[in-house]
């Protein structure tokens, strides 16, 4: 990983980073300097867009327990507006947000919308960052073993190279899942809400998580990062800026953290004051059905719920409990009426 130099400096690196990291496809590599120069503003311009960006959540927020009250990341600037993308937990019941530039400017912004089906975020600053946008791409032109650039903002922002590891369905423990999911390694550390570019500098993913097991299922352990693919956003661009969420996430949710190991899930945590926590479901339920589906996976367990009626309804879970079978009936809520919000938004 290479330090984020200044602008003046970041032309030089990032031509280096093109010619002697492979950002550039083989096929490219006898193609004139003026079009590798090309190249090299293209990742300069994407760098560029890319912005720190620091919230508070509200006093009582319920994801205080597990993502604190202050949280830091980054966030890239898209069109219209200069709207600014990033990872939608660091937003989740924010109170304040602070984007930071690379000249160390700090620009208030206002919460734009929060997305669950897919994990994206979005704000407005409130004064002009003077920033260009950068190029929406997409992950399906993407293959195994290609080079992208990896961009984080603020004052310790960094750019450097990772490569595409694997490209699968994602499903996290606490409720979500995503369809093809850019895994890359080495890991970042500074991967919340950075920024994934392709080699013609257009922005392909936004980063989420630190996994261990970035080359997919049957592949050796591997420490790397989850970026949300790009193309799931123009899709729900217009509802995110208009209603603040897409239609997809209102659905229904139990509260629950579930993990999944060998075919067999199981519960590792129940949020306080949900649906689980009123059913009384316990750390170690094996789920073995959901409305009479067979569970054996995260992504059978979040899909069958989401697909099952009304965000607001019964939900029988079969489940297995020290040994001995038990049904439990919950009743499921709609998981934005959970979240907390600011006063006036």
């Amino acid at each position: 990983m290479c330090a984020r130099l200044p602008r003046l400096v970041l032309p030089g690196l990032l031509l280096g980073l093109t010619l002697g990291l492979g950002l550039l496809p083989s096929t490219r590599a006898a193609e004139p300097a003026a079009s590798i120069e090309a190249q090299s503003r293209a990742l300069q311009r994407a760098s560029a867009a890319v912005v720190g960006l620091r919230t508070v959540a509200v006093e009582d927020a319920r994801s205080a327990a597990t993502l604190g009250r202050l949280r830091e990341g980054s966030g890239v600037v898209i069109g219209p507006g200069e709207l600014v993308l990033t990872i939608g937990y660091l937003i989740l019941e924010a109170e304040h947000v602070q984007l930071v530039t690379d000249d160390a400017r700090e620009v208030p912004a206002r919460l734009v919308g929060y997305d669950i089906a897919t994990g994206f975020g979005l704000v407005q600053p409130l004064a002009p960052l003077r920033i260009e946008p950068a190029p929406l791409g997409t992950g399906a032109s993407l293959a195994t073993g290609d080079a992208l650039m990896v961009v984080s903002g603020g004052e310790d922002g960094a750019v450097g190279v990772a490569q595409l590891v694997s490209r699968r369905g994602f499903s996290g423990y606490w409720e979500y899942h995503v369809e093809g999911a850019l895994f890359t390694a080495p890991a970042r550390p500074d991967h919340s809400g950075a920024g994934l570019f392709n080699a013609r500098g257009e922005l392909v993913g936004i980063g989420s998580l630190l996994v261990r097991d970035a080359g997919g299922p049957g592949a050796a352990p591997l420490s790397g990062n989850m970026f949300v693919p790009i193309e799931l956003l123009p899709p729900i661009l217009s509802e995110l800026r208009s209603r603040g969420s897409s239609a997809q996430s209102r659905r229904a949710w139990m509260g629950i953290n579930c993990i999944e190991a060998d075919g067999v899930v199981r519960v590792v945590r129940v949020n306080s004051d949900s649906p689980a926590e009123v059913a009384r479901l316990e750390p170690g339920d094996r789920i073995v059905r959901i409305d009479g589906t067979e569970v054996r996976a995260l992504e059978v367990l979040w899909k069958t719920l989401w697909a099952g009626g009304a965000s607001e309804r019964e939900v029988t879970l079969d489940i297995v409990r020290r040994g001995q079978a038990q049904t439990v009936k919950l009743q499921s809520v709609d998981r934005m009426k959970t979240l907390r919000s600011a006063q006036g938004i």
